[in-house]
């Protein structure tokens, strides 16, 4: 019933006097107040978290975009490390293919009758007299 009597106060003002209407006023003023201002911090809080939200979101998308290109250029670095071990190694294997086959030829030179077949490889005698010029 009290509520009743408020409203009905509220809506004739004359029936009231000017201080009890300003201590109304200033209650529900209050009370509007304190609700708008609850509303209000809510909205900021709800903003704030928002924000936040997307500075993380934000970080983590850069990160994860800097991981990517990480991965990227470790995967192409390594691609390379691999391809320059392939072309040493079959370099390798054909230095040493060589000098196994100038090995064996050196060894056959030193064995006997290595005279014989060095001057045989030969595809002009020298006198023994002479001096032989190699031109560069």
């Amino acid at each position: 019933m009290l509520p009743q009597v408020l409203i009905t106060d509220e809506l004739n003002p004359s029936a009231i006097g000017r201080k009890s209407l300003r201590k109304l006023s200033q209650k529900n003023i209050a009370s509007v107040d304190a609700a708008t201002r609850a509303s209000e911090f809510q909205l900021q809080e709800e903003h704030r978290e928002l924000t936040y939200t997307l500075i993380s979101l934000f970080i983590k998308s850069g990160l994860f975009v800097i991981a990517i290109a990480s991965l990227l250029n470790l995967g192409i670095a390594s691609h390379q490390r691999i391809n320059r071990n392939n072309e040493i190694t079959s370099v390798l294997k054909a230095e040493t293919e060589k000098l196994t086959r100038l090995h064996l030829r050196f060894d056959s030179l030193f064995s006997i009758g290595g005279k014989g077949r060095l001057m045989e490889e030969q595809d002009q005698w020298i006198a023994p007299k002479s001096r032989r010029i190699i031109w560069r």
